[in-house]
């Protein structure tokens, strides 16, 4: 069993809660999310926002909290093989009351098919807060360019 070694990142003011499925091999050496350089989170996130991408942790905490978001995962501790979505197995979800008690969420976003699905099995049935799903940003998800990856995530602004 994994462990999900990043904290919830989020402020007493954070309005919209993005969440992804677990974090990659790269993410959980670097402790922070979307820590593989070919993941295009932080790309499109900036785009939306109007930003530079961030390259620091810190100037990406900074991009997140700034715009009201509030980021975590659905998945709290699982058995999984290198990074491998399709490799999730045993999962435990993440408890969201830490963050949903804490601010104000208005939204919650999915980022990817696997996030909803753990999302909808697991934390659904505990918030009864439905998740929009966005196309994810995993360069597994080839068949989406950055441009229309920028355009269908501009739904979080």
């Amino acid at each position: 069993m994994i462990i999900h070694p990043i904290p919830p990142l989020f402020a007493e003011d954070s309005k919209t809660l993005i969440l992804g499925s677990f974090p990659s091999v790269k993410s959980r050496e670097a402790e922070f999310f979307y820590g593989h350089p070919q993941n295009r989170y932080w790309a499109v996130v900036a785009a939306v926002f109007g930003c530079e991408k961030p390259e620091t942790i810190e100037e990406k905490k900074k991009l997140v909290l700034s715009n009201k978001l509030a980021m975590w995962d659905v998945i709290g501790e699982c058995e999984i093989e290198g990074s491998a979505d399709s490799t999730i197995r045993n999962v435990t979800a993440n408890d969201l009351s830490v963050i949903l008690k804490s601010c104000p969420i208005e939204r919650i976003f999915v980022n990817g098919k696997t996030a909803e699905k753990y999302y909808n099995k697991y934390t659904y049935p505990k918030t009864g807060i439905k998740a929009i799903c966005l196309p994810s940003t995993s360069p597994a998800n080839a068949a989406w360019k950055l441009d229309k990856l920028i355009e269908a995530w501009k739904i979080i602004k």
